[in-house]
């Protein structure tokens, strides 16, 4: 008996890994290889392509498309219609091998991807980064930043629990009001304090 649940509307090829407690609902296209982690939600009309790997505790809304060569870490968050693309210079009348010449994507653990959210490939969206609603991303996305727009800017920053923090400049620190992380400006990102 499978630990899982796959609604019958859904369809799932062959030599998928699909983790304990997870529950893929309506309409689902999950391609051969792709393995999904533990206790993941994926909602409806969501496409999973081969080979994809998705990490435990993830939730993917609905008419989510995530091509080959995409990696979605633990607690990785994709709102409503997110897209990834996987082909840098795309033409119909071209046909490509995509194992060397699509681009991997990674999404870091606990990011969140906003609803209609599109991440170019060949990207890395960092730790808890946070792309609000309808951005379109270009380039890779520090850790614990905050970006939106077309083409996505870096905005702020947020804390692991989603509140936006302010960073001090001249201290380069930040601690959140609501959960009372501290924070370290260090490269192009933020890293977890000491508390």
């Amino acid at each position: 008996m499978r630990k899982y649940y796959v609604h019958e509307s859904s369809y799932v090829e062959k030599n998928v890994r699909i983790g304990e407690g997870t529950k893929i609902w309506y309409f689902c296209h999950v391609r051969e290889g792709a393995r999904i982690g533990k206790n993941c939600n994926i909602g409806q009309n969501v496409y999973i392509g081969k080979g994809v790997v998705i990490g435990n505790d993830v939730k993917i809304q609905n008419s989510v498309s995530i091509y080959e060569k995409v990696t979605l870490e633990d607690c990785v968050f994709c709102g409503p219609s997110v897209v990834f693309t996987n082909d840098p210079d795309p033409r119909s009348a071209y046909a490509k091998d995509p194992e060397t010449e699509h681009l991997p994507t990674l999404v870091k653990e606990g990011a969140t991807l906003g609803a209609n959210a599109t991440i170019l490939c060949g990207l890395t969206i960092g730790r808890h980064a946070f792309v609000g609603a309808g951005a379109v991303v270009t380039r890779d996305v520090p850790g614990y930043a905050l970006v939106y727009g077309n083409p996505a800017r870096l905005k702020g920053w947020v804390c692991e629990c989603g509140l936006k923090i302010e960073l001090d400049k001249k201290k380069g620190n930040a601690t959140c009001m609501r959960c009372g992380k501290d924070y370290l400006k260090k490269g192009r990102g933020l890293q977890r304090g000491s508390s």
